[in-house]
């Protein structure tokens, strides 16, 4: 009969796990103490694209780290292809606190939506606002400044679950992404996140230890065009999710084979 590991071997083995995240720690606070010297004195689009290059560059870097520790396997290679596509809004389920870094990491075009407070984090705060990420404590700010970005050529990274998937497979979809969609005419491209693992899933600590090794497969979906009923179009994409998410057989192939998924009007 197989024991679990003696908790003080488990933490043993997932010392390289800590050393990771000590890793994205640092990176992150050096970068953000850059940034808060960087953000008054350069132009606006400078801002932009250097502090969108930069956080993809980190993020990239540490999920290279992270391959080779063996700790994590991660396969986001679907979104090269997309990753100097102008105008584009990636949309995809929310399974654990790393998502973003992983799409991210893929897209140095590419601004996400955050929550408010984070815009304040000493981690985070700084750089986010160099690369002029979007805040969502006022929803009317928030679309004008999606829709600005993705006519200026940005991309956008949003988790339509609004937090990490609670009621597995998807939590209720937030309203806002399609009327983003349809005011910038913009095409939404889904993007789904597998992972067995559930480290950092909704109410899993930072420092509890999960199974090794934690993998990450990325996958495109269809892309849908924007529509003039974005209510429909935002319950049409939600209930595409549920039904991929339920029905896919466990050998079914990734849909990363060609540059764009399919358009669905």
């Amino acid at each position: 009969m197989n024991r679990p590991p003696h908790p003080v071997l488990s933490v043993l083995f997932a010392l390289p796990l800590y050393a990771l995240l000590v890793l994205l720690g640092t990176i992150s606070l050096v970068w953000n103490l850059i940034a808060m010297l960087l953000y008054p004195v350069l132009p606006v689009e400078t801002g932009r694209k250097l502090g969108r290059s930069v956080i993809a560059r980190a993020y990239r870097f540490f999920w290279a780290a992270a391959s080779a520790s063996g700790m994590m396997r991660i396969d986001a290679s679907c979104l090269d292809a997309l990753r100097d596509e102008r105008g584009l809004i990636f949309v995809a389920n929310h399974p654990t606190m790393l998502d973003a870094l992983m799409l991210v990491a893929r897209l140095p075009r590419s601004a996400c939506i955050m929550k408010a407070d984070l815009m304040r984090n000493i981690f985070l705060g700084a750089g986010a606002r160099l690369a002029r990420y979007i805040r969502n404590d006022s929803a009317r700010t928030m679309v004008r400044l999606a829709v600005d970005d993705l006519k200026n050529g940005g991309q956008l990274v949003i988790f339509p679950e609004g937090t990490r998937t609670v009621t597995p497979p998807l939590n209720a979809f937030r309203p806002g992404v399609t009327l983003i969609a349809k005011l910038s005419q913009a095409p939404i491209q889904t993007v789904f996140i597998d992972t067995d693992s559930p480290y950092l899933a909704k109410g899993w600590p930072l420092w509890r230890v999960p199974p090794f090794p934690i993998v990450f497969t990325l996958r495109l979906g269809q892309r849908f065009a924007p529509t003039q009923d974005s209510d429909a179009l935002l319950r049409q994409i939600e209930q595409y999710f549920r039904q991929s998410m339920e029905q896919r057989a466990p050998d079914a192939q990734p849909a990363c084979q060609t540059s764009r998924a399919p358009t669905l009007s």
